[in-house]
């Protein structure tokens, strides 16, 4: 007989609420339910220009019963530093200030914010999207689309750069918390945010976020394709705290190759792959092994 699960702290279903604009299939208010379980309605997120301003719906009918402060571009981790810095003035512990932002925000037009909070140690969670392309504006490359991907502004063969490790760059910047987290792993999501909360000063989560429009995928894949970005190695989920890595239990079977599923499993569902040359699957190969091999060498 299997134990009852203990209750959630919060109804996801009384803060986030139902009717927002997402395309179908959309990976953003599935991770909005997990925020919404961990900290319920005593959330301030800090959303800078993306897929998530649109998603949230236009004052007052938003989607998230949460205080959210729209910002430009470049500034999420600036305003959420300012926030977080101004409720400790005023003596308020019990709400958590969230920075919410895609790659681009994030890996390219917000990096220098990002990393002056890194630098200064703000006391809140920033939690990069990583949908790995600028969708809100066209499907156009970040410094977070894959290797060997299309988008709009690369059609002809790909990207030909790997993608960004944003949170080995934060790892970098000796800041108390790290994570990577995947929408198709809800519960790994949900333990690490709960660990962030009681973490104080700066908290990054790199979370994978499977975009069916520009990935070109059927939507009812989201979760698969995201579990599959795990199981064939390719997106690793480790957490990073006293000086160390932590490999999360959903990676750790696959830290053996043998145990791992193949690349092409999980290329093969998505349309940004189609024209994707055998000698560039065997380059992301490479760059899997060498990703893993960083993961061991500061295990």
């Amino acid at each position: 007989m299997s134990r009852p699960k203990p209750p959630l702290p919060y109804n996801m279903r009384e803060v986030l609420q139902p009717g927002d604009a997402a395309c179908p299939g959309c990976p953003i208010p599935m991770a909005w339910k997990v925020l919404s379980a961990v900290f319920g309605e005593k959330m301030i997120l800090v959303i800078p220009a993306c897929c998530s301003s649109v998603v949230v719906g236009p004052y007052p009918g938003n989607a998230l019963k949460a205080s959210i402060i729209h910002v430009a571009f470049a500034s999420a981790a600036a305003v959420a530093s300012g926030v977080a810095e101004a409720l400790k003035r005023r003596g308020i512990n019990d709400v958590q200030v969230i920075a919410w932002a895609g790659d681009g925000g994030t890996a390219d037009i917000g990096m220098a914010s990002l990393s002056g909070a890194a630098e200064r140690n703000h006391d809140f969670i920033y939690i990069m999207y990583d949908n790995e392309a600028y969708m809100n504006t066209g499907i156009q490359r970040s410094g977070a689309t894959p290797y060997g991907a299309w988008t709009t502004t690369t059609p002809i063969i790909g990207k030909t750069e790997h993608k960004k490790d944003v949170a080995r760059i934060m790892i970098a910047h000796n800041v108390p918390y790290v994570a990577t987290a995947s929408v198709g792993y809800p519960h790994d999501l949900y333990a690490k945010l709960q660990r962030a909360k009681k973490i104080r000063g700066f908290k990054f989560i790199h979370l994978h976020a499977p975009c069916p429009v520009g990935w070109r995928f059927d939507p009812r894949y989201t979760v698969r394709i995201a579990k599959l970005a795990v199981e064939t190695g390719l997106w690793i989920l480790y957490e990073y705290y006293d000086g160390k890595i932590h490999l999360s239990g959903a990676s750790r079977p696959y830290i053996d190759p043998a145990r791992r599923k193949p690349i092409e499993e999980y290329l093969k569902y998505q349309g940004r792959f189609r024209n994707i040359t055998p000698e560039k699957i065997e380059e992301i190969k490479r760059y899997v092994e060498m990703n893993w091999n960083w993961i061991k060498k500061h295990m």
